[in-house]
């Protein structure tokens, strides 16, 4: 358990949310899922990765997938009713989110953007997501986080 608690931990404890936080060692450079995932243990089909969409509308979207997988852009637009979508720029994320990237979390975003959970995350008795904040992860159950976030299941990804 890491000692530092990230805005994540403190949303799930006031929620009283069950989760298991984990931290792992960064030094700089890119994030991936996978390699994330290995340093923690986990199996890559419980480690999930947050990313971030714009609607044709010009509404933005949350996408939960697996981080073996990637978003199917066509099956997320249907999920969340959109003629298409498309993912936003790098630059964006922070100022849109508040997190940067490799370290963004499908709780606490500076605004509560529509969610979608990967329907594989149904399979799986505990996920793993981002605790907001690179090097720090929470385990929780897929229920438990789609409860919180007011998010829906859906097919979203693909090999």
């Amino acid at each position: 358990m890491p000692e530092e608690k990230t805005n994540v931990m403190r949303i799930l404890d006031q929620k009283k949310v069950p989760y298991t936080a984990h931290a792992y060692p960064y030094s700089g450079g890119p994030v991936d899922g996978p390699h994330v995932a290995a340093l923690l243990g986990v199996e890559p089909e419980r480690a999930f990765k947050t990313l971030v969409t714009r609607g044709a509308a010009g509404r933005h979207y949350v996408f939960v997938v697996p981080v073996m997988r990637e978003l199917d852009l066509k099956a997320a637009a249907k999920a969340v009713g959109e003629k298409s979508i498309e993912m936003i720029r790098l630059a964006e994320l922070q100022p849109l989110t508040g997190y940067v990237h490799g370290g963004c979390s499908p709780v606490g975003m500076k605004k509560q953007f529509k969610t979608v959970i990967d329907e594989s995350a149904r399979g799986v008795e505990r996920m793993v997501v981002s605790a907001g904040k690179i090097g720090f992860q929470v385990e929780l159950a897929p229920a438990s986080l789609a409860g919180l976030i007011r998010a829906v299941f859906a097919p979203v990804s693909k090999e």
